[in-house]
């Protein structure tokens, strides 16, 4: 089984690439967001690699890095999705958007994939929340992951709902919410008040508008 490769980028197409490793050339089927994180041709890359076997073909999956090869291993896990689907979903929502919609409950957010209508969103928030724990989002360690999806999922009323309410009463994205609001629970630590989460979570989301 093909785990990792390195080489040469020989080419891309809309969702593969062929990575030339000395003298032999690999296709990888990607995401768009793998695809666009890839070198010019000629240029030296290196992709995670799942590999799928069937009775027919062989075929490779390729990812610039091990947090979106995980979710695709996780998302096949859902009845429904398929390889196509799962690069798909992973092509609308990078692993952290990702992560924040199903901790979120964000039905739409999840939409915005081709071939995920509102009942395979819903059945992806279902099935993922506690799977999920695992995978850490970037920044936060993995328990804290584990309990944005697991144990927060949707949230219990108290100071991150109510910051979160706040927040989108502001104008911002649930999915957007949910998110600073976690890092600033993290960032704080347990028992910090709405009031203190907000200020943290709006510094957080000002700061990632000025990137």
């Amino acid at each position: 089984m093909i785990a990792k490769l390195k080489g040469l980028v020989d080419a891309t197409g809309d969702d593969w690439a062929v990575v030339d490793v000395g003298g032999v050339g690999y296709l990888l089927f990607c995401s768009s967001r793998t695809l666009a994180r890839l070198p010019g041709v000629g240029q030296a890359a290196q992709l995670f690699v799942e590999t799928h076997v069937r009775e027919d073909h062989i075929h490779l999956y390729g990812f610039v890095d091990e947090s979106e090869r995980e979710w695709f291993r996780l998302l096949l896990t859902v009845q429904g999705v398929g390889s196509k689907v799962g690069l798909a979903i992973l092509s609308a929502l990078s692993a952290e958007e990702l992560s924040r919609a199903i901790s979120a409950g964000d039905k739409a957010m999840l939409s915005r994939a081709q071939g995920v209508g509102p009942k395979l969103a819903v059945r992806l928030m279902t099935e993922l929340k506690d799977k999920a724990v695992g995978i850490a989002l970037p920044g936060l360690a993995a328990t804290s992951v584990g309990q944005s999806v697991a144990g927060m999922a949707p949230l219990e009323a108290g100071p991150l709902e109510d910051g979160i309410s706040a927040l989108v009463n502001l104008g911002y994205r649930r999915v957007e919410a949910h998110g600073a609001i976690l890092r600033a629970s993290v960032g704080l630590g347990p028992g910090a008040a709405a009031s203190a989460l907000i200020r943290a979570a709006l510094k957080e989301l000002a700061q990632e508008v000025t990137r």
